[in-house]
């Protein structure tokens, strides 16, 4: 079937709010021109952010007697691992795992139990990419008796911690693992745990009534050749997820900002987020475009940007979700989706990247008015001001309800280092964020109780400059 015929329930600027002025006819025109360079059959975005109202297009045609709408479901593809790889997360905080356990701990597996729960989400565990057979020839994936079964099969083409190293055969194991520890499988947890909580009530493991058909273009004509459906089985946890664009955006919204969408933490705390975040290998040795951290794609941008989510792509489908954080303009829970009916149409993954860049370029966040708050505690108050440590001046202040740090030299973004008390001790702090966190600060007052210094991770602070053997609180 060719895409775009009488028969394709064609819509172009179906959507919601996309009338807006500025940034919206802004964003749409970006959006209409990938669909006609690239020749997506069909192609659905959607913006969202705590600020203002969603806004979500669609262009082109279904490939079904179905219209294109916001209601249209697409492949989502290995978007599905950023899922997955939250269930776990869920399981850790919970105390049926740690990161480190080895996989052999908690399934029986007659082969690479000793792999590591963060090795297998970081995608550094070494293991093969996809699960034993030539799966994209025969396009029947494994069911999870095999894919348990044929393990033995299976190579770690690297060793443990050696490079970033791609796997779906991981994450699917992961997506067993969340199973087994939850009593269930694993699209039963991710419908309880995930999906119902947040709402994301269009986004399932099957396509549902309103799918898109997804197709190849051919490189040298018109023409639109639809691809096969697919089911993933045992290897789901990875790649089989079908969604929205509006489900999507709300999803990397919480990805970015969990706080806004899940303010109880009912899903996942937003430190574990924050630790899921942290890159923990760049995905190219040389150009550090992008990094990985626990199941999350990281590409980072000037002044203090990153964009958090995931790439997908199935035959006849691609799929970029991402969340913005850090940087002038970034609303807060701001994410953008964007899912095409084309395999091959690599300008819908920069998309999202794009239009992120537009919507807090073009309609930044409002900027929230300053005012007067308490000052800092009476016993803190001596301590404000400019203090030297390693021969290097640093600015401590009272904001927020909590004692900051800066280098004086900081370049502007920088956050400070954060400290909060340590409970039974009045002169001990811990950073809990920014520089040395996790370090311990620790006053030292003279008779009158005056700080008269600090330590700082252990480094001696003054009040003037000071060389190392040159120290003494009572100066």
């Amino acid at each position: 079937m060719t895409a775009g015929g009488p028969e394709s329930g064609v819509t172009a600027g179906a959507g919601v709010d996309v009338a807006g002025p500025g940034v919206h006819q802004r964003m749409v025109r970006m959006v209409q021109r990938v669909q006609a360079q690239a020749r997506v059959p069909a192609l659905a975005v959607a913006l969202h952010r705590a600020d203002r109202p969603l806004w979500a297009y669609q262009v082109g045609g279904t490939g079904t007697d179905a219209a294109l709408g916001p209601a249209t479901r697409f492949r989502i593809g290995s978007v599905t691992k950023t899922f997955t790889s939250v269930l776990v997360m869920q399981c850790r905080d919970a105390g049926l795992l740690d990161l480190d356990d080895p996989l052999g701990r908690h399934l029986e597996l007659p082969a690479h139990g000793e792999l590591t729960v963060r090795r297998l989400l970081s995608h550094t565990a070494g293991l093969q990419r996809e699960p034993y057979g030539d799966v994209w020839d025969t396009l029947r994936a494994p069911q999870l008796d095999e894919l348990v079964a044929d393990l033995s099969r299976v190579e770690r083409v690297l060793p443990a911690g050696r490079r970033y190293h791609y796997s779906n055969l991981g994450m699917a194991l992961l997506g067993r693992l969340v199973g087994v520890l939850r009593g269930g499988t694993w699209a039963e947890v991710l419908a309880e745990r995930v999906l119902t909580p947040l709402g994301l009530a269009d986004t399932s493991v099957d396509p549902g009534p309103s799918a898109a058909t997804g197709f190849l273009v051919d490189a040298y004509s018109d023409e639109a050749h639809p691809e096969p459906p697919t089911d993933f089985g045992a290897v789901g946890p990875a790649a089989q997820l079908w969604s929205t664009a509006t489900d999507m955006a709300r999803w990397a919204a919480f990805l970015a900002d969990p706080a806004a969408l899940d303010p109880t933490g009912a899903v996942l705390a937003p430190t574990t987020l924050d630790e899921m975040r942290w890159p923990v290998t760049t995905t190219d040795e040389t150009a550090w475009s992008a990094g990985f951290g626990l199941g999350l794609i990281l590409v980072p941008y000037p002044e203090r940007v990153v964009h958090v989510g995931h790439d997908g792509a199935m035959p006849g489908f691609l799929a970029g979700v991402y969340g913005r954080r850090g940087g002038d303009g970034t609303a807060g829970a701001m994410g953008c989706a964007v899912l095409a009916s084309s395999g091959t149409a690599a300008e819908a993954l920069e998309l999202p990247h794009r239009l992120l860049a537009a919507a807090a370029e073009h309609d930044p966040a409002d900027i929230v008015p300053w005012r007067p708050g308490p000052g800092a505690p009476g016993p803190l108050r001596g301590l404000l001001g400019r203090w030297w440590g390693e021969g290097f001046e640093y600015v401590f202040s009272w904001h927020d309800g909590a004692l900051r740090a800066w280098g004086a030299d900081d370049p502007a973004g920088r956050p400070p280092a954060v400290f909060a008390p340590v409970p039974g001790s009045a002169d001990v702090f811990r950073t809990v964020s920014g520089r040395e966190t996790g370090e311990l600060l620790r006053l030292t007052r003279d008779a009158d109780g005056t700080v008269v210094g600090m330590h700082w991770a252990t480094y001696r602070f003054t009040r003037r400059q000071e060389t190392f053997d040159r120290y003494d609180f009572r100066v």
